[in-house]
């Protein structure tokens, strides 16, 4: 079979049950927390996984030696959250709950660069979100975890759908720094958010 057949017997079969019983699981643990807009899950789609699958290093080699074990992200959850603050509060709280395999804030690689901003982690997944009925090797360790504030979260989305839909031609140096002064502004509203959230809930 090639990956792409095998992982759609995967997604068919297993990552869409494990993805809703993952929503459910994070919807219940963080029901009484303030400041979330939003808790979803899903399976990667089978084009982007090939996709990814498929990926080059820079020397022109296969990134992925076997991509069904080696992907991390075949299950992925999003946190959304109001204020910048908010976000390593529920970090801190994911990581009582889930053993974390990795964790790290993303960054744009200096100070002078303006890009994506998130807080990941690749957390194992727990044993009781797993069908006994489910063929064992069809069943990812671990998935990904994202929180974000509503502005990198609506900056991310734009951008993967602006920059990196197969086929599409690469996006101009001009039309990246338009991308880049678009984050820088995302970035700028978070501080004034939660710069103004802290004065009030000092008040």
């Amino acid at each position: 079979m090639t990956v792409e057949a095998d992982y759609r017997a995967r997604y068919d079969t297993t990552l869409f049950p494990i993805a809703e019983k993952l929503e459910a699981l994070l919807q219940e643990l963080f029901s009484g927390h303030p400041r979330i807009d939003r808790i979803s899950t899903r399976p990667k789609s089978v084009e982007r996984f090939v996709g990814k699958a498929c990926a080059l290093t820079k020397e022109g080699k296969q990134k992925y030696d076997d991509p069904l074990h080696q992907i991390q992200d075949q299950i992925g959850a999003r946190i959304i959250t109001f204020y910048k603050d908010d976000v390593h509060r529920i970090s801190d709280e994911v990581q009582r709950y889930f053993h974390a395999i990795e964790s790290k804030d993303m960054l744009p690689e200096n100070e002078w660069e303006f890009g994506y901003f998130g807080n990941h982690h690749v957390l194992l997944l727990q044993q009781d979100l797993i069908d006994p009925a489910f063929d064992q090797n069809l069943v990812p360790f671990c998935f990904e975890l994202q929180i974000k504030t509503l502005f990198q979260h609506a900056w991310s989305e734009a951008n993967h759908d602006l920059g990196y839909k197969p086929g599409q031609q690469p996006l101009e140096s001009d039309e990246l720094r338009q991308l880049a002064f678009t984050s820088a502004q995302a970035w700028g509203a978070d501080r004034v958010f939660n710069d103004l959230f802290l004065k009030r809930k000092c008040q």
